[in-house]
């Protein structure tokens, strides 16, 4: 088990060193950044200061020693626009986009867990087709179109809820409803075709001529038999609620670490650009990295192995 946890956490640590070399290079590759930076208008004294005071006028192994080296404290590099350590700014929204992941992900769960029970008991019932079909709906209609739809209806038209902004746990409820209807609907269909392949073993139909009844068999039995593959997606969709909530984040003008992702690509701020995108590969990585050790504790085989 040690050795497992040993590799795991190797494993983490090589992609965030490949996460961070790639985006160091591919910032300096695609052009003169500090020109990127500044106007047109800009005279050679307003870059070269600029390119010091960035650091860009050392040599390119320098600076990605440099850069490397101020990882290891948390230094990401001073932000152009906010004027302040990017780290110190990224911590700063953090918070909110932490708000609406949590939010998103109970909207989820609370959703998609009833919902795969009901169709992998009722299957092939009218109530599995519903939920099926309602499922497709879910994972194929975009997220922005879904926030405009959601904001047209309950903030436009009906007026019950906020369109926008922060302040109040009714301005999170568009957003995380908006957010986590993709996630709901694939771990519902995934839940539902692993709970129909357990539920046809023989240790539930030994459970169920003991006498006991179909909700304990599946509750008891079939739901952690059959968690292993949704544990994974949901790892994978915490990740993308806390990384990928770029969209949902504009639409509802909510001000976490995507809205900033945008923010920073909008005014060329290239320190706070390679810091945002190491954050949110941290992220994946971390979250990854603890459902592996999930697997663990879910499954004897996986410690046996």
């Amino acid at each position: 088990m040690t050795g497992f946890v040993v590799r795991r956490i190797g494993h983490t640590l090589l992609v965030l060193f490949c996460v961070a070399t790639v985006s160091f290079f591919i910032v300096r590759l695609a052009g003169d950044p500090v020109q990127q930076m500044l106007p047109p208008e800009a005279t050679a004294e307003q870059e070269a200061t600029l390119r010091a005071s960035l650091g860009f006028d050392r040599p390119l192994p320098e600076q990605y020693v440099s850069y490397m080296t101020g990882l290891l404290s948390l230094d990401f590099g001073q932000s152009v626009f906010f004027h302040r350590p990017a780290f110190e700014v990224i911590m700063e929204r953090l918070p909110l986009t932490v708000d609406l992941a949590v939010a998103a992900l109970a909207f989820t769960l609370v959703v998609s867990i009833p919902a795969g029970i009901v169709a992998a008991v009722k299957r092939g019932s009218a109530t599995d087709t519903s939920v099926m079909a309602s499922v497709l709906v879910g994972q194929s209609t975009p997220a922005f179109w879904v926030g405009i739809l959601l904001i047209l209806i309950f903030a436009v038209n009906l007026q019950w809820l906020p369109a926008s902004g922060t302040g109040s746990p009714a301005h999170l409820v568009l957003p995380a409803v908006t957010l986590g209807l993709y996630s709901a609907a694939m771990i519902a269909r995934l839940l539902r075709s692993s709970l129909i392949d357990v539920l046809g073993e023989d240790y539930i139909r030994t459970a169920r001529a003991k006498g006991l009844s179909g909700f304990r068999a599946v509750t008891s039995h079939g739901l952690r038999n059959a968690s292993l593959p949704v544990v994974t997606v949901v790892g994978l969709e915490v990740g993308s609620l806390l990384g990928g909530a770029i969209l949902t984040e504009q639409v509802f003008s909510w001000p976490g670490i995507g809205r900033l992702t945008v923010e920073a690509i909008t005014y060329r701020d290239y320190p706070l650009m390679q810091a945002t995108v190491l954050f949110l590969a941290a992220v994946f990585v971390v979250v990854n990295l603890i459902v592996d050790l999930s697997y663990a504790l879910l499954d004897p085989r996986v410690r046996l192995s």
